[in-house]
């Protein structure tokens, strides 16, 4: 279970890594609406898994592939967002949350 600490660093890192997608999405990728689902953070605050829904554009794993290749660029401008709410700016990796396709998915097996 999360401790408190954990959770709002979480909602923090959430928040802030929102409004970087939402105002680089032009530029770095290419205007693919980017949503950050879920933070996860480790204990000692050292990592975060960013969980990604990735939406308005046909090839997915591309777009994904650009995030992870700037993922030092996204780092550094998360770290001077929280840099006075936090010591350090956690590691991040980047994951893809398809539980809406899988959802949609369920739902369309249950219609038949």
């Amino acid at each position: 279970m999360e401790s408190l600490r954990q959770q709002k660093v979480s909602k923090l890192i959430q928040k802030e890594l929102a409004e970087i997608f939402r105002s680089e999405a032009k530029t770095m990728f290419g205007g693919a609406f980017i949503t950050v689902t879920v933070v996860r953070i480790s204990p000692d605050l050292g990592s975060a898994k960013v969980y990604l829904s990735i939406m308005a554009t046909k090839d997915k794993t591309a777009i994904f592939k650009l995030v992870e290749e700037q993922v030092s660029v996204i780092r550094k401008k998360l770290g001077h967002i929280v840099g006075k709410q936090l010591r350090v700016t956690p590691e991040l990796a980047f994951f893809i949350d398809d539980s809406l396709d899988y959802a949609m998915k369920i739902e369309e097996l249950l219609k038949k």
